[in-house]
This record gives structure tokens, C-alpha cells and sequence, in this order.
């Protein structure tokens, strides 16, 4: 990672754990400094994105001018030299996909109630004059509420004629393409996006797909043909409508605004589906402004005039996140950073960016965001998924005491922040306390605290360096170690590191504990170790290489000819409530259904 491309990002964002991962592009979970709110960000690169650059242009654009409670918001984007970084809604539920896995198929008052938000999502894209033309389970997510946000708004279209003109380009997945699109014809975008969202439906009732074959030609043979298997599970009302959407002549479909109204639809509810955005643009919270106003020391009708522009900025990104916390039962308030470092640029920065120059009076404050730490080297480059300024603005320093040596004097101590941990090589009592890893004194050489997770399989390059200069003294009172010894057991992980004679886990290095979602399943075995053994043992004999870090594998199939084909993680963790293992899968690369039928091979494998 070239750290010079995520320092405007770390100006307004704290960057935690990649959360995706994909062709082009990966997803980290962040934090907005100013309001404390968790976005996730996409990150493209500009040089691996080719031919494809133009198509985020696109998604981008078109999601600057959609705004729906259904709709996944953008909330700020920041262009680079060589990176694009997209700052969206965060939804911790996952793909709708995710959660078809675990439930197998949904019933049909569930697959009502999320069939609904799809309809009003896709009524109000059309009205906008959009059509979508990418629509499957992978492309929506779950919020903390349980709702839908529709994403990847990089395939749709904005007819410049208007709805009714016709479209050329063949896009979107084969599995949910009308047949009018795999044949080459002229088509109108929203009909093709009815036909993708019968796909959907039929996807959500029966837990696996109308038109499947291993071989694409013959799925578009079966779509072409419209001829599909009617599971007896599924009532006739849902089978009725899976028929109007799923016709072969476009025109003979249901349209959009038939299906608001539709008997299946409106079933248990006493009104048409809503599809108007509750969030219009136009309109502007008046507590969002009036906190900007007071945090900017700027007048309202100023201060609404900036927010009008949508220029997609921090002052924009502030907003939006401030009007989502009110609609959620939050406070409307902004945090107060500190104005040193990162934080004062990015005050600055971002107060020059909305042509105000007010100046901010700043306390620091804390994230709660948990950062383990390590001393590394200033001159070694940022690892990924660290960002090392907020990390040192969210702790306090613990100075050292200075040690006994007289050439001490003449050399820089380093404040060490460490977290306890208690190395299951070394007890506390073995240890009292420690003299401060010295820097040296070349200022070409200074070293600077940095924050990192530090575990087995990373190497930290400063402290092997500086180690041999970390000394011992036995002969304190046993008093001293109840100061240092969160020092002590961080010095003890990483000799432990150090060491090739340990053990290849330590203690540590236990299973993640996560909240219970979709795309984790749980077991009955208490032994982590004994779980991670069962589910290697299914991999191998599936075929499925794999590379293994702590409890986590990165899997991949490859083709007959040496082809990845699918790449997948699959993680031991440990959920809180209730407190069982689990075994966490993601799908990084490769068809969806496909992934779908190996998890469920691999799962069903496993004595768990």
C-alpha cells in the first residue's frame, strides 16, 4: 500500500479491518472522526481498474443523485493520483446472499417483506430515470435494522432519451439477464430489470435459481426458453407472480408500477408498496445544520448554502452521517478532535474545501475503536490495515521510567504503548520491570511509535533490531510490576514472535470474537483447535487448497487447466451470544451459486 494515497483519507476516516475484497477493489470497515459513525470504504486502484474506470465514474455519479432508505448512501468521495476511495453506508448484516446460505430458502413472509424494499428501491431508480441492470442477492445488503440497501450502481444506464429508450449494451450476470439482453436485441432497461428481479424473487422462495447449468450456453438456452421448475412449496399466488415477471416477451411482463399494488405484495399490509425516497435531496434536516453551523461557526443559511452544493465532501460525508444518527434515535452532535497532527490538517483542509475559515476550539477525545500496538520504524513501510495516527491519538502514552545507566542521558527515550497480554511462555513474576528501548541518536534514524496488530505471523523489523537493547532487572520489587506490567507481557509476545521455538499459535492468537451474522454458521464443538483440524480435513479432501493464518483459511478451486475459480475465506471464531464457536465464510472471487453449493458441501462435511 502506498501510504501517500490514504493520507487524505486518514485525515477525516480511522481505518480498521478490510472487510471485502475483490477484483479491483477492497472494502474497509472506518470510523468518521467527527461523528463517530462507521462507513465503509471502498478503495479502487486506478491502474488496476483499466477499461473499467469508466464504469465507476458511472456508479458514482448515479449514486450522488439517488437517495433512498433502500438505496446503500455515498457519503464522500476522495479522488487520488492513483486511488479511489468511496465512503458508503455501512451494513453489518451482510449480502442478502449471505443470508439465503444460511436460511436456505426464505419463506414467503419474509421473502414478502424484503421483496417490498426491493420494489420500492427499484420503482424510485426508475423514476429517477435509471435502470439498474445488475440485480441479484450479491448487490444487496443488510443495515442493523434488517433492511435492504441496493449497491453497484456501475452496470446501470440513464437513457438520455428517457426510460423508454432502447439500450444496447449486454451486462449484468448471465444467471439473472432477460433473454431480449443474451440475445442481442435492443432493450428497454427497466423491463430488463423486472425480468432480473423475478430471478431474485424465485431466488429468495426457493433457495436456488431457475436457470442454472454448469455450462453457460445452456443456461442461456433455459432463459431464452423461459421454461422453469415450480417447487411444490410455493404457494399459487407466489407462483402467479414469478409468472408475470419471468415472460419471455418484454412486454407481456408486469410492470413496476403494477407490481406496487400487486395482491402478493400487498398481502398482510394495509397499503401499496412506498416508494418515494423519505430523504429527498432538497430537503435539509434543520438539526444536522444547526450543529454544522455551531461546530463551523458559521451562520445556518451559510452553512445550508454549502450543504445544497453536494460536492460529496467532508462537509457533505458530516452531514449525512449526522442525519443518520438522528434517524436512528442518536444525538445530534459532532465530536470535538484534537487539533494536532491529522486531525488539525484535516480541520483545516476541510474548512478550506467549504470556503470557511473559522477556527476550531479542539479537546482531544477517545474512539473507542480497540488498537493493539507495537514499536516499529518510521522508515518501514505502513502495513495495510494500519492507521498509525489515529491509533496514537486514541491512547494515553505510559513514559518509562529512565534507566540506571549514565549514557541513558544522552539518548531519546521512546514512550512505549503496549497492551496487556499475558505470553504463555513467561509469568508476570519473572519479570519486574524494563528499561525504555532507546532510539538512536541520528536523526535520520528516529523512530516513531506506530500501531499493529501484532501476532505470529507478521514480523516487526524494529523491534528485532532494537531488542538486544531491551534489558532486564530482576531485582525490582514485585510492586514495580504491577506498573509495567502490561509492558512486560508486550515485550514477552513479541520475544515469543521472536522465538522459532514456540509454538506456531500463542495464546494470543485465539479465536476472533465476532456478533452472530448471516454468512457465520455455528457448531457444536468447544475446541477451536479440534474445529479448525475437522474443517482442513473437508478441505482436502474437497481439493481445495488453502493457506493458513491463526484460525483463518484463504481457500481457492482452481479449474482443470490451473485457473482460480473461486477464492473464499473460512474462519474459526467465537461467538459472544451465545457463546459457541462459529465458522465465518466469505466469498472474495467467483460465481455466487456456485460458492453456495461448495459451502454447503463443505459444511455438511464437517462433524460439527
Amino acid at each position: 500500500m502506498a501510504v501517500g494515497d490514504y493520507e487524505e483519507v486518514r485525515k477525516y476516516y480511522e481505518l480498521t479491518e478490510t472487510i471485502g475484497t475483490g477484483g479491483f477493489a477492497k472494502v474497509k470497515l472506518a470510523r468518521h472522526l467527527l461523528t463517530g459513525e462507521k462507513v465503509a470504504i471502498k478503495i479502487m486502484d486506478k491502474l488496476a481498474l483499466g477499461d473499467d474506470l469508466p464504469r465507476v465514474k458511472i456508479e458514482i455519479d448515479a449514486m450522488k443523485n439517488l437517495r433512498h432508505q433502500h438505496i446503500c448512501q455515498l457519503y464522500h468521495v476522495i479522488e487520488t493520483s492513483k486511488k479511489i476511495f468511496m465512503v458508503l453506508e455501512y451494513c453489518p448484516g451482510g449480502e442478502l446472499f449471505d443470508y439465503i446460505i444460511a436460511k436456505d430458502r426464505l419463506s414467503e413472509e419474509e421473502a414478502r417483506v424484503f421483496f417490498r424494499q426491493i420494489v420500492s428501491a427499484i420503482a424510485y431508480v426508475h423514476s429517477q430515470g435509471y435502470a439498474h441492470r445488475d440485480l441479484k442477492p450479491e448487490n444487496l445488503l443488510i443495515d442493523e435494522e434488517h433492511h435492504l440497501k441496493l449497491i453497484d450502481f456501475g452496470l446501470c444506464a440513464k437513457p438520455k432519451g428517457g426510460l423508454d429508450y432502447h439500450l444496447n449494451t449486454c451486462c449484468g450476470s448471465p444467471a439473472y439477464a432477460a433473454p431480449e439482453l443474451i440475445q442481442g436485441k435492443a432493450y428497454i432497461g427497466s423491463e430488463a430489470d423486472i425480468w432480473s428481479m423475478g430471478v431474485l424473487l424465485y431466488a429468495l422462495l426457493c433457495g436456488f435459481l431457475p436457470f442454472d447449468d454448469d455450462n453457460v450456453v445452456a443456461v442461456y438456452r433455459k432463459i431464452m426458453r423461459g421454461k422453469y421448475s415450480i417447487p411444490k412449496w410455493l404457494s399459487p399466488s407466489s407462483a402467479l407472480l414469478l409468472n408475470q415477471m419471468l415472460q419471455v416477451d418484454p412486454k407481456k411482463r408486469i410492470t413496476v408500477k403494477h407490481l406496487l399494488t400487486h395482491p402478493w405484495l400487498v398481502q398482510g399490509y394495509s397499503d401499496a408498496v412506498q416508494w418515494q425516497s423519505k430523504y429527498p435531496l432538497g430537503h435539509l434536516d434543520e438539526d444536522c445544520i444547526t450543529e454544522l453551523s455551531v461546530f463551523h461557526k458559521q451562520s445556518r443559511e451559510g452553512m445550508s448554502e454549502l450543504i445544497s452544493e453536494w460536492k460529496y465532501d467532508q462537509m457533505s460525508a458530516t452531514y449525512l452521517l449526522l442525519q443518520s444518527k438522528k434517524a436512528r434515535g442518536k444525538r445530534v452532535r459532532l465530536r470535538v478532535p484534537c487539533l494536532t497532527g491529522h486531525a488539525s490538517t484535516a480541520q483545516s483542509a476541510g474548512l478550506e474545501h467549504s470556503r470557511h475559515d473559522a477556527q476550531l476550539d479542539g479537546t482531544e477525545f477517545t474512539l473507542s475503536t480497540p488498537v493493539t500496538r507495537k514499536v516499529a520504524s518510521k522508515q518501514h513501510e505502513n502495513k495495510e490495515n494500519v492507521d498509525t495516527e489515529s491509533a496514537l491519538r486514541n491512547e494515553m502514552p505510559i513514559a518509562l521510567p529512565a534507566p540506571k545507566t549514565p549514557s541513558a542521558k544522552s539518548q531519546i527515550e521512546t514512550q512505549v504503548q503496549t497492551t496487556p497480554f499475558q505470553a504463555p511462555a513467561f509469568k508476570e513474576s519473572q519479570f519486574t520491570t524494563v528499561t525504555p528501548i532507546k532510539k538512536p541518536t541520528n536523526p535520520t534514524n528516529t523512530d516513531e511509535l506506530t500501531a499493529a496488530e501484532v501476532l505470529p505471523e507478521r514480523r516487526c523489523h524494529s523491534v528485532e533490531l532494537d531488542l538486544n537493547r531491551a534489558h532486564v532487572d530482576s531485582s525490582r520489587k514485585k510492586r514495580k510490576a504491577k506498573i509495567f506490567g502490561s509492558l512486560e507481557r508486550g515485550l514477552d509476545k513479541v520475544i515469543t514472535m521472536l522465538t522459532p521455538s514456540k509454538k506456531k499459535r500463542s495464546a494470543r492468537d485465539r479465536p476472533r470474537k465476532v456478533k452472530a451474522h448471516y454468512n457465520v454458521t455455528t457448531t457444536q464443538l468447544l475446541n477451536p483447535d479440534q474445529l479448525l483440524n475437522e474443517i482442513i480435513t473437508v478441505l482436502s479432501k474437497k481439493h481445495v487448497e488453502y493457506v493458513q493464518k491463526g484460525y483463518t483459511l484463504k481457500c481457492q478451486t482452481r479449474s482443470d487447466f490451473g485457473k482460480v475459480t473461486m477464492e473464499f475465506e473460512l474462519e474459526v471464531c467465537q461467538l459472544s451470544k451465545p457463546e459457541v464457536l462459529g465458522i465465518r465464510r466469505q466469498r472474495l472471487k467467483g460465481d455466487a451459486w456456485v460458492y453456495k453449493r461448495l459451502m454447503e458441501d463443505i459444511l455438511s462435511g464437517c462433524q460439527v
